[in-house]
């Protein structure tokens, strides 16, 4: 009796397993007709286990068995030849119609007799791995259209020699140090060379050497190994590593210290690196792409750049040019930021008059072309006509006048006031910690405002602490 009860006892709890289970779980007796169909089975199907008992397999019109349709009854199948199934891709239709892309498997038990009593099968829910597939696949794809080479816009002469420069590097495995103010657009040439090369189908990974503490952005390049300092509770790779088989781009290059100096150029001379914390060496397979908005060369001059890795970096530099100095490229980049600003709000304003034109091309664009976006985008929240008049620009450039003599300093020079790391704690609160916003606010450039935050122990993102 005691037996029986454990024989029921394990039945019972068996079965509780197979209902819990995520996967579709069903089993049929040795006619080939289905005896049990849990839970996971009824959501994937559609069909509910009173639909489904005393049916066959045919049921749910397995595309593939064996390599083959699925064959219409159990005598043709060979299953009970093969004694189970190699787990296979395959789609199943459901009870509403469509198909459902599933992973099968079957296997055949025996009694101790070596009688066949029946068979189970497993079938495995591919939508969502397979939706997430496509969502990284179309990912990519936007990607790759917003580092396309037509995404940078220009037709002046500058231009066209920098468009001739891009080809040139995409085109070979030189590495590349991208020079230019902030906001002239080094991240896009970046992107434009990696999707024109050969690597295109690998990572690009991009990191901003001014944004981390000397440790931290050793971890983020190099990664560490559980234990090597406090908070280190598991391996970490590093962007290096992760950019294996495609190309990292260094922003703000110009930042590092000597120690990070010298191991980025232990890797650009060896291709390998060496975790934090670890004594193993780690082939990698990457590009570099280097940019800095510093004169590079005058920081060598001064001892603050390692020449040797100067030389390394610049293999192949690429110059952007300010926008002051390119002002023909101007409307074209005006009519192409209200156009990208227009199908995102879906606001109707067709241009810029002549006279809000007129002040563009009078202004001298500290900021480069990102100030011009940053100043499209403003005008697009108050104009409220057809067209983007001058009282809908930014202050600083309908009014010059107003910031004086100021105006006249560098871009990373202009603030309207001395900030403290209190205000600038309240200014990101404001601006929901976007780091460009704030520096239009304060007349800094995104990288100054980083470098506060790295100077002030002010993390990079909101805490919810």
């Amino acid at each position: 009796m005691g037996d029986k009860i454990h024989e029921i006892w394990n039945v019972r709890f068996v079965n509780r397993i197979i209902d819990s289970m995520a996967d579709g779980v069903f089993t049929m007796d040795a006619e080939g007709r289905i005896s049990s169909w849990n839970p996971s089975m009824e959501r994937i199907s559609g069909y509910s286990a009173k639909e489904a008992l005393g049916k066959t397999c045919q049921l749910i019109q397995c595309s593939r068995c064996f390599g083959k349709q699925c064959p219409a009854s159990i005598e043709k199948c060979r299953i009970i030849e093969k004694g189970k199934s190699e787990a296979k891709e395959c789609q199943l239709r459901h009870k509403n119609g469509h198909d459902v892309s599933v992973i099968k498997n079957a296997s055949v038990v025996k009694n101790d007799d070596n009688e066949v009593i029946g068979i189970v099968e497993t079938i495995t829910d591919m939508t969502e791995l397979l939706r997430a597939r496509q969502q990284a696949e179309e990912a990519a794809l936007r990607l790759g259209e917003v580092h396309r080479m037509d995404n940078i816009i220009g037709k002046s002469r500058a231009m066209q020699q920098v468009f001739t420069a891009i080809r040139a590097a995409a085109a070979s495995e030189a590495t590349v140090l991208i020079q230019g103010e902030s906001g002239t657009g080094k991240e896009l040439v970046a992107g434009a060379i990696h999707y024109n090369s050969d690597r295109r189908e690998g990572p690009l990974v991009a990191v901003n050497c001014s944004a981390l503490s000397e440790n931290l952005l050793e971890s983020e390049l190099f990664g560490h190994v559980k234990g090597s300092f406090t908070g280190a509770n598991r391996d970490r790779m590093g962007r290096f590593e992760e950019a294996s088989g495609g190309t990292i781009f260094l922003d703000e290059i110009g930042e590092l210290s000597p120690y990070i100096q010298v191991k980025l150029l232990r890797v650009i001379q060896e291709r390998e690196v060496e975790r934090v914390g670890d004594s193993r060496k780690r082939k990698i397979d990457i590009r570099i792409i280097t940019a800095t908005h510093k004169d590079l060369y005058a920081r060598v001059r001064e001892g603050q750049f390692r020449e040797d890795l100067y030389y390394r970096l610049k293999v192949f530099p690429i110059q952007l040019p300010p926008l002051s100095a390119r002002r023909e490229d101007i409307p074209i980049l005006a009519d192409h930021f209200i156009e990208r600003i227009r199908q995102k709000t879906g606001k109707r304003v067709a241009g810029l008059t002549p006279a809000a034109l007129r002040v563009f091309m009078d202004h001298q664009w500290p900021g480069n072309v990102r100030e011009l976006e940053n100043a499209i985008e403003h005008a697009f929240v108050l104009c409220n006509s057809g067209e983007i008049d001058v009282s809908d620009l930014p202050i600083e450039i309908r009014q010059p006048a107003i910031m004086g003599e100021s105006m006249k300093a560098p871009y990373s020079q202009r603030i309207r006031k001395k900030i403290t790391r209190n205000e600038l704690l309240d200014l990101l609160d404001e601006c929901d910690w976007n780091k460009a916003e704030v520096g239009r606010r304060v007349g800094l450039s995104r990288t100054a405002i980083w470098k506060y935050m790295k100077k002030w122990d002010i993390p990079l993102n909101r805490t919810n602490s």
